[in-house]
């Protein structure tokens, strides 16, 4: 399925939730290689720090990220991105919500889309994400105890609810080609 509507499906919204490093990133790459639009929740905690001209840090974009949740709610993301999806779900069967984080987030999504919601949970262990973060070298990523309090912190806003109840999951312990073919077969599945 491509991206562009064909008019005779009901349009998607899918949210890819998983712990930092799990994959959720490639999983989007898939998707957006198939046509189907990615907007990115991370990419909005990054254009805050950006916009407040603060100094990137692994610790900073989760210290920006709670300070938007704890002075506009826990849904500011999924507020301020859903008008966005809408836009999109006009010329496209499928929209792709990247890093879904937080329970308020999906509650909101959930509420505004229906039944067109849904989640799709990115799950690998401990020590295959902390090196994927190793290896990618973006600025948010850290050393080990970055990468724990990172994980404590999006527990905290109940990641892992969103990850133990999300309508699929895709495991991701093994070589990328495998997770990629499991990208391919849940995508032929919608």
């Amino acid at each position: 399925m491509g991206g562009r509507r064909s008019h005779q499906l009901m349009p998607q919204i899918v949210a890819v939730c998983g712990m930092p490093g799990s994959g959720k990133g490639e999983f989007a790459s898939v998707l957006g290689k198939e046509g189907i639009p990615v907007v990115s929740m991370g990419d909005m905690v990054r254009a805050e720090v950006t916009r407040r001209e603060v100094v990137e840090s692994p610790g900073i974009f989760g210290e920006v990220a709670a300070d938007l949740r704890a002075e506009y709610g826990e849904d500011v993301l999924a507020v301020r991105l859903a008008d966005h999806v809408d836009e999109l779900l006009q010329n496209h069967d499928m929209v792709l919500i990247e890093g879904l984080r937080g329970t308020a987030e999906r509650t909101l999504f959930a509420q505004r889309w229906g039944s067109k919601f849904s989640t799709v949970a990115i799950v690998a262990d401990e020590e295959h994400r902390f090196a994927r973060i190793q290896n990618r070298g973006r600025s948010e990523d850290g050393d080990y105890a970055s990468f724990l309090i990172r994980d404590k912190r999006e527990i905290g806003w109940g990641l892992d609810a969103l990850i133990l109840e999300a309508d699929a999951s895709i495991m991701n312990n093994d070589d990328l080609n495998g997770f990629l073919g499991a990208c391919d077969a849940w995508l032929a599945s919608r």
